[in-house]
């Protein structure tokens, strides 16, 4: 299984070759509900960590997406189109919304391991 990184506003991602592969959380998922839309940017928008690049709708309400990492978008998973559910399905897997060729590798000693990130979840519950 892929080690997977976090951020304290519930993205995660794994890293293949210096490319960021990123979803949400299952934490953000049972927290938003039913996913209706996803809006993601552009293949080649460059991103800088930490910046809003889309936004994803529930039946509940509309959160920002942020970067968390920085670098270009190279692929985007335009399934999210049709079928937004496949983030509710298997966010990490199915539900993966962007691919960010990254910049700056040291960017990932910011981020969060799983057990970090389920102490900050424990830490704010």
């Amino acid at each position: 299984m892929s080690q997977y990184y976090y951020t304290k506003t519930h993205e995660c991602f794994s890293v293949a070759d210096g490319v960021a592969t990123v979803s949400i959380t299952p934490h953000a998922v049972d927290q938003l509900g039913e996913i209706t839309y996803v809006e993601l940017p552009q293949v080649g928008t460059e991103l800088s960590a930490q910046a809003s690049f889309g936004e994803i709708e529930s039946v509940k309400t509309v959160s920002e997406l942020y970067a968390p990492v920085s670098g270009t978008v190279v692929e985007i998973n335009g399934e999210l189109d049709a079928e937004p559910e496949r983030v509710n399905d298997d966010p990490q897997a199915l539900g993966w919304m962007i691919k960010i060729k990254m910049s700056q590798p040291e960017e990932l000693e910011t981020c969060l391991s799983e057990a970090d990130y389920q102490a900050y979840l424990d830490a704010s519950a």
